[in-house]
């Protein structure tokens, strides 16, 4: 029973008040945990990666771990789209399935949001030749 005015309240002090998340942290969490994966080269279609490279060089910037993802975030759920440039001779359905599961796990795990899908697209192949194109744009996932 509460008395009025005295502020009493039976329920437990952690479940008092909402917690929102925003986009950003999920979309930061996933691209985190998208680069994680062997195989994975870098994130993001081609003029994001031109622009994350621009951006990277600049001193003082920081790499922008979310490029290449999007997420839509609701009060309980989430669905991530990821787009992906994997190494040649790797098997895309593999690194797919690899980074849908690790973006699953990280997100569900840090956030308490529940995934409802993540959608990988592969955008890219780095060629074995392509080294000196993708180390002179600074692309490199580290």
């Amino acid at each position: 029973m509460r008395a009025p005015g005295l502020g009493l309240v039976d329920e437990p002090a952690g479940t008092r008040g909402r917690t929102s998340i925003a986009d950003v942290v999920v979309v930061k969490v996933a691209g985190m945990a998208a680069r994680e994966i062997p195989g994975v080269h870098d994130m993001g279609g081609g003029l994001s990666r031109t622009l994350g490279a621009v951006r990277d060089r600049v001193p003082g910037g920081r790499p922008n771990v979310g490029r290449g993802v999007k997420a839509e975030v609701g009060e309980r759920q989430t669905a991530i789209d990821v787009e992906l440039v994997v190494e040649y001779g790797v098997p895309v359905p593999d690194v797919a399935r690899d980074v849908r599961e690790n973006v699953i796990g990280a997100v569900e795990r840090i956030t308490g949001l529940e995934v409802v899908e993540v959608n990988v697209a592969v955008t890219d192949v780095r060629l074995p030749g392509d080294e000196d194109a993708y180390e002179a744009a600074g692309t490199r996932v580290t």
